[in-house]
């Protein structure tokens, strides 16, 4: 291979991301080559696209066919597989580590699979940190996303009594087919306060919706803080906080998760879910790899709630 296609940073072009010709990935003894057949978009890798220097590739989730394997041992040779990298997925040939792939059985689609590393790896992950989940009560904020997607559907699969909270009404139907026992609605979390107090929260929002999160945990009970879409900046009630008993906030960031279990473990667990019918990825978007911008720019106007899934056509 000369060259192969990628999605880059170009600042110069509206949205900041074309398709241009680069270099092939020259891979490690520990990189398998894929075929690139889908990808999914997470909002984190796009906002990193719209500062990123000129010539940056961005992506993290893919999904697609063994072109060639790894000298030290990876699947085979057109192998299907799904896959994780920290950047530079979107494009037709990436180099994954073998410690970051997973094969996938037939009945499991390539735009499936692509929805699963960050999104399902994060809520499986977050989910994880109160232990067992039977019969203990779980509040997902930013339900409505692809992460809380797939958290209310493992929860509920846990055994959790689950409550999701989203801010447009709109998606509470949604959400509640996702395996929600409780969906409430609005900008105000507090309303959550009738089902709780919870054991696990899982929060992406910030601001106030944190410091009223941080006042609905139960004694030993765990926010796990993966995101602040809506306000960095926030105050709460330090002594409620403390008062409560055994209450703690974790901070939680994929890439340091990772480091303590390789991402194909996961991957494994999730496509197996999938392929038993016991978890359904909620993918809103599907379009060609070609109209990246457009979908990009969907996604941070949240003009969807679901996953986006780009297809190559190779």
């Amino acid at each position: 291979m000369d060259k192969i296609r990628a999605v880059v940073v170009d600042p110069q072009v509206e949205g900041r991301l074309a398709i241009k010709e680069v270099s092939p990935p020259s891979p490690a003894p520990s990189e398998a080559l894929v075929r690139v057949a889908a990808i999914s978009l997470n909002r984190g890798e796009v906002r990193r696209a719209m500062s990123a220097e000129a010539g940056w590739q961005p992506g993290w989730d893919l999904a697609g066919t063994i072109e060639v394997a790894a000298a030290n041992g990876s699947p085979s040779v057109g192998s299907r597989v799904v896959g994780f990298v920290p950047k530079g997925a979107w494009k037709e040939v990436v180099a994954v580590p073998t410690h970051s792939l997973a094969e996938l059985p037939e009945s499991v689609t390539f735009a499936q699979a692509a929805t699963l590393p960050v999104a399902g790896l994060t809520a499986m992950h977050a989910l994880a940190k109160a232990g067992s989940l039977l019969d203990r009560k779980v509040l997902i904020t930013g339900a409505s996303g692809g992460v809380g997607n797939f958290a209310c559907q493992l929860a509920r699969l846990s055994g959790a009594t689950v409550v999701a909270h989203v801010r447009n009404p709109q998606f509470e139907a949604s959400v509640k087919q996702t395996g929600a026992h409780i969906v409430v609605t609005g900008d105000d979390l507090s309303v959550a306060s009738e089902y709780g107090p919870y054991d696990l929260i899982l929060e992406s929002v910030g601001g106030t919706t944190l410091s009223t999160a941080l006042s609905l945990i139960a004694p030993d009970g765990m926010c796990v803080l993966f995101g602040t879409s809506a306000n960095k900046e926030v105050t709460f009630d330090a002594s409620k906080f403390y008062g409560t008993g055994g209450a703690s906030l974790y901070g939680f960031i994929l890439f340091h998760e990772l480091e303590r279990e390789p991402a194909s473990v996961g991957l494994k667990r999730l496509v197996n879910l999938v392929a038993h019918g016991q978890l359904s990825p909620h993918i809103d978007v599907e379009a060609p790899w070609t109209q990246v911008a457009e979908v990009a720019q969907q996604l941070t106007q949240r003009r969807f709630a679901g996953k986006a899934v780009l297809h190559f056509s190779n």
